[in-house]
């Protein structure tokens, strides 16, 4: 592969593109060290002169921040990030099963049509708000709203074409003859998967894991309009902070953002390597 020299203009264009990318992380993570006092000051305060980390305690302790003369929150954050850890993992877990073994079957024993795609990606053809409503009615009446097992069927509903297609890419890429040989060894069909198949993609496995639980970890429009009480999660409690009853809490929020943004930024330099490629979803590279 031919590399383009760095010219001025071009290392100017990207430097921009940088700045503007990684300011918004930037003011948040300046903001979650703020004390309350910098909030709103006028002009900005960039960085802070005596950062703090009662904006985090706060997270955790909702009278923490009282100290600086601010109302604390009406509720703690456990339950948010607990509720996402568990709705995320298992919800991915239930995702990657199913489209592990669609993708199996779509890439070795289906033969494939135009239409196909098109029935599989159908449901990611719709903006989240259009099809929410028909779940909320069919959550309803099936008594399983504003629960952690609702949550987790709509995460796995929702991601499962992404799942299957990306592992679908990479089964492609392995020859059928391996497989043939295992089961010319005494091997099943299914334990030739399980023994030969699926060691040869755990690359994928992992980079497309990361990648539906990232999906599943920063997902707001269903885990809002499908919870109340009983179930929450980081992004519906980040809105939470906004309406709280002593007004927006900038930093408290900013907190929050920053320890949801850990584990995505942590995934991402996990799967870079694979992500460009996996997003194709089963195009042909042969």
């Amino acid at each position: 592969m031919l590399s383009r020299p760095l010219t001025l203009p071009l290392a100017i264009v990207l430097g921009l593109a940088l700045v503007i990318t990684l300011f918004p992380v930037f003011w948040i993570v300046m903001t979650a060290i703020k004390p309350p006092t910098d909030w709103n000051a006028a002009p900005a305060i960039w960085i802070p002169e005596q950062p703090t980390l009662v904006n985090f305690r706060t997270l955790f302790d909702p009278d923490a921040i009282r100290e600086y003369g601010v109302g604390g929150v009406s509720q703690p954050a456990t339950a948010s990030v607990l509720g996402s850890i568990f709705a995320s993992v298992i919800a991915t877990f239930f995702s990657i099963l199913i489209g592990l073994f669609s993708a199996i079957g779509l890439s070795r024993y289906s033969t494939i049509t135009k239409a196909t795609p098109l029935v599989i990606l159908s449901g990611r053809m719709f903006p989240p708000a259009a099809i929410a409503v028909p779940f909320v009615i069919i959550f309803s009446v099936t008594n399983v709203i504003d629960t952690y097992s609702g949550l987790i069927v709509i995460y796995v509903a929702v991601t499962l074409p992404f799942s299957t297609w990306m592992l679908k890419s990479f089964i492609d890429d392995l020859p059928r003859e391996i497989e043939e040989a295992a089961m010319l060894d005494g091997r099943s069909r299914l334990m030739a998967h399980l023994t030969v198949t699926i060691p040869l993609v755990r690359g994928g496995l992992f980079a497309t894991t990361m990648f539906i639980f990232i999906l599943n970890w920063s997902e707001f429009m269903f885990a809002l309009v499908l919870s109340y009480t009983n179930v929450t999660t980081i992004p519906v409690q980040l809105a939470k902070y906004v309406t709280a009853t002593a007004g927006t809490l900038y930093g408290v929020q900013a907190a929050l953002a920053v320890l949801a943004m850990l584990p995505l930024v942590i995934g991402g330099f996990m799967i870079q390597s694979h992500l460009a490629r996996g997003m194709t979803f089963g195009a042909v590279k042969r």
